[in-house]
């Protein structure tokens, strides 16, 4: 157990209808006085979302610049452009409006603005980010958690091969955050699903760790999971149920604020993130798909460190004490809502070469170990690549 346990959330979350209408009064609070509004590439411009944000900015007094063309997998070239439009406009905040690659990608421009030099140098680990201009949100996709976690992930598209870092930082958790269930309505049935896994990872890669935890978080972390593998299908089967949407948001913020892994020795294992990343960055995959894709074969590869902790995980969400069949039930679940439970799911084939680049890519060369649960070698990660292309 930690000597000091440590739990820091400072984001002011308001959460319910019509959240997002309150956008103006919240910049104007803030002291916001022109506002750089960040968003993706067009969905929140149709629905009409954009126009009722940029209403209650101007009701507020407050003026705006728009930077639009965020992305799934965020890219830094774009994060430079808002970088030098923050600047040259002269804003003093930045509102992100569409999902965790949006968010993700403000909070890169955010860093970028108050760090100066190369913004990629805080996310190959160069730079630690010292501050950042302030950022809010506006959430429409529940996935990633970045509304009140410490992470952004962003990936670097000028040069080959793309990597794909993140860079989790205090810094990093934006002031406030309105987050309305009804804003996902629209959201595809694959990106639901996509998000739902993504939700149940972050909450996964934290109850895998080394060392002590308390049962409380143990236990929170298993009604979470529990509630996502609810309400995913509810969302899927009816979009516009509004428990639905609500508790699959709520779980998503929860889920990445550190909540569940309050009282472990250690922040978590993040060995499928890390995984996952190469193949997201190279192959431009869903995130939380490729994480299905990959998280059967890791677990089976971990297994034997501590088949204990999976007995654990398998009697809190399944009840059920075999922890083979814990990793088959969560396949089930990933297969139930169309997500992939293996690399060809992702419609990619990968042979031996192919895993070991990956493989690679992933140790920077060899010149790192990732995971926390177990640690892992390249040609570990070469062995659960392999099994989850079917090689093994």
């Amino acid at each position: 157990m930690m000597d000091i346990m440590e739990y820091y959330a400072p984001t002011h979350v308001y959460f319910g209808k019509g959240a997002e209408n309150k956008a103006g009064e919240v910049l104007k609070a803030e002291g916001a006085s022109k506002v750089l509004v960040h968003f993706g590439t067009g969905s929140v411009k149709k629905s009409g979302l954009l126009d009722r944000v940029e209403l209650a900015i101007k009701e507020a007094g407050i003026s705006f610049v728009e930077l639009g063309g965020a992305v799934p997998n965020p890219r830094v070239s774009l994060v430079r452009e808002g970088i030098e439009l923050y600047k040259s406009e002269g804003c003093d905040f930045i509102l992100s409006v569409g999902g965790g690659s949006v968010l993700d990608s403000a909070k890169a421009i955010g860093y970028g603005v108050y760090g100066g030099g190369d913004v990629w140098e805080f996310y190959c680990g160069k730079r630690v980010p010292e501050g950042t201009a302030p950022v809010g949100c506006i959430l429409t996709l529940s996935a990633t958690g970045s509304e009140m976690s410490d992470s952004s992930v962003i990936t670097n598209d000028e040069g080959e091969p793309t990597y794909k870092r993140g860079c989790n930082n205090d810094f990093g958790r934006v002031r406030f955050s309105l987050l309305n269930p009804e804003l996902t309505y629209t959201v595809s049935k694959y990106q639901t699903a996509s998000g739902s896994t993504d939700i149940m990872m972050h909450t996964l890669e934290r109850f895998f760790h080394s060392g002590h935890t308390l049962e409380l978080t143990d236990q929170l972390s298993c009604a979470l999971l529990r509630e996502v593998i609810k309400w995913t299908p509810v969302a899927l089967a009816d979009p516009e149920n509004y428990e639905a949407r609500a508790n699959l948001m709520w779980c998503g913020t929860l889920s990445h604020n550190g909540l569940m892994a309050t009282g472990n020795s250690t922040k978590g294992d993040w060995a499928c993130h890390q995984i996952e990343h190469e193949l997201s960055a190279e192959y431009d995959v869903a995130h939380g798909a490729g994480l299905a894709a990959i998280w059967g074969s890791w677990a089976r590869y971990v297994l034997d460190t501590d088949r204990e902790r999976f007995v654990k995980l398998g009697e809190g969400v399944f009840g059920e004490s075999d922890p083979v069949k814990t990793i088959e039930k969560f396949e089930d679940f990933f297969r139930s809502i169309d997500m992939p439970v293996d690399i060809q799911g992702l419609g990619l084939n990968f042979d031996e070469a192919a895993c070991e680049n990956a493989a690679l890519g992933v140790t920077f060369q060899n010149a790192r170990t990732i995971g926390d649960f177990k640690k892992l070698a390249t040609e570990d990660i070469c062995e659960i690549y392999k099994m989850a292309s079917g090689l093994k």
